[in-house]
């Protein structure tokens, strides 16, 4: 997932938060796993919200039933 922020400062809102948080757990119901959230900003600027520690770094493979 990514979008950017117009005012580009790319820290994540509590709705980017929310919005990541619902995202994420819909994937695990449809074995779909969420592999970032990236907010673009301004220049070079962006949040991952995986490098942040906020999205799980669950091996993807082997997918067990």
């Amino acid at each position: 997932m990514v979008h950017n922020h117009p005012s580009g400062d790319p820290t994540p809102s509590w709705d980017d938060v929310a919005l990541t948080k619902r995202l994420q757990a819909a994937g695990d119901i449809l074995d779909l796993p969420l592999l970032d959230h990236l907010i673009v900003g301004d220049g070079d600027r962006y949040y991952s919200f995986r490098e942040a520690g906020q999205i799980d770094a669950r091996p993807l493979w082997p997918l067990t039933p």
